[in-house]
């Protein structure tokens, strides 16, 4: 074999390697955009059904497809294409903020256009209707860590402690059943007691399960009425978690929560 020869298998070679890896992009990107996203649970918002630290599974193709679909928001899909099945009241959802676009949050649906929500003494009535609520023992927050000021030195520690929080269960309407968090006692919380939200048509009304300390559509200044084009998919289901934080890839091995793996989402 001569050496241009060597020099054209190689050339052929490195062809191949990149048209592999360009193939390998693409398919991922086809997959995240159309079918899976995967998306890391940043806050307690949804305790105790999702945690810090959870690892979920997204369907794009759940609700249909919006420019939010795809990677960056890129502006090519105008409005909606190849629409789905509507969100229900209760689907955990994940969705773009109305006044933070370029930020995901993820809640569960409980209002439908047209539908009027409202929170009277931490109940959620819907079209009038309250949803019941049943004493589901404690939830113990194991990654809460309370700041306090050491007194000899006025140096910041950290100390962990377990925090115990009143748990429900919650039957909406529907007769979807899940649990909620009560920090405060019923009727005292900071959003236990609303207006009646009119649901616009074509937009969503989303709260967070941690009732207490969600920042939801129950403050319209801060999420409101969430649109239909600014849902990107359905939460199905939690493949990974993990208590250290997300970027602390070496501690994933001692603080694997194994029994929350592949775990359905409700």
């Amino acid at each position: 074999m001569n050496l241009a020869t060597k020099k054209e298998k190689k050339k052929e070679t490195m062809g191949e390697q990149v048209r592999s890896i360009t193939l390998a992009i693409l398919i991922a990107l086809l997959i995240r955009s159309f079918l899976f996203q995967p998306f890391v649970i940043p806050s307690g918002s949804m305790k105790p059904n999702l945690l810090i630290g959870d690892f979920l599974f997204v369907t794009k193709y759940s609700y249909g497809f919006t420019k939010h679909s795809l990677p960056f928001s890129i502006p090519v899909i105008p409005g909606k294409i190849l629409d789905g099945d509507k969100p229900k009241i209760g689907d955990i959802v994940v969705f773009r903020g109305p006044f933070d676009p370029d930020t995901d949050y993820i809640k569960r649906v409980v209002g439908l256009p047209g539908d009027v929500v409202q929170m009277r003494d931490g109940i959620l009535y819907i079209n009038d209707v309250a949803a019941t609520v049943e004493p589901a023992g404690e939830f113990v927050d194991d990654l809460w860590v309370r700041r306090q000021r050491g007194q000899a030195d006025q140096r910041i520690v950290d100390v962990d402690s377990n925090r115990h929080i009143d748990a429900y269960y919650e039957t909406l309407p529907n007769g979807v059943k899940h649990l909620i968090l009560k920090k405060d006692k019923f009727g005292e919380g900071p959003l236990d007691n609303t207006q009646a939200y009119v649901v616009p048509d074509g937009h969503y009304f989303m709260v967070g399960d941690n009732r207490d300390e969600s920042g939801d559509s129950r403050v319209l200044t801060q999420i409101g009425y969430v649109p239909e084009n600014h849902i990107i998919g359905q939460a199905k289901i939690i493949w990974f978690s993990t208590k250290a934080k997300w970027w602390e890839v070496w501690k994933w091995p001692f603080d694997i929560r194994f029994e929350r793996l592949m775990q359905s989402i409700e």
